[in-house]
């Protein structure tokens, strides 16, 4: 038996946790759930991308400019 430190999930658990959702919402309303949470977490990665793109832009601003033009 391998024991895993507190905080770790196992693989175990992983299916209990699995078992649970499929009862808790049933087969037909996974997908749909599923579907949501790509949408949130692209629209997640998006937003941290603008947020970085942003920060890159106030640090480097002798950088060339997105229209191909340098910036003075």
């Amino acid at each position: 038996m391998i024991v895993y430190p507190l905080g770790i999930v196992g693989p175990m658990e992983i299916v209990l946790i699995a078992l649970v959702i499929l009862l808790i919402f049933g087969g037909k309303k996974i997908p749909e759930l599923m579907k949501g949470l790509g949408k949130g977490v692209k629209s997640f990665k998006d937003g941290l991308k603008e947020v970085d793109d942003e920060l890159n832009d106030r640090q480097d601003p002798h950088s060339e400019r997105k229209d191909g033009e340098a910036s003075k």
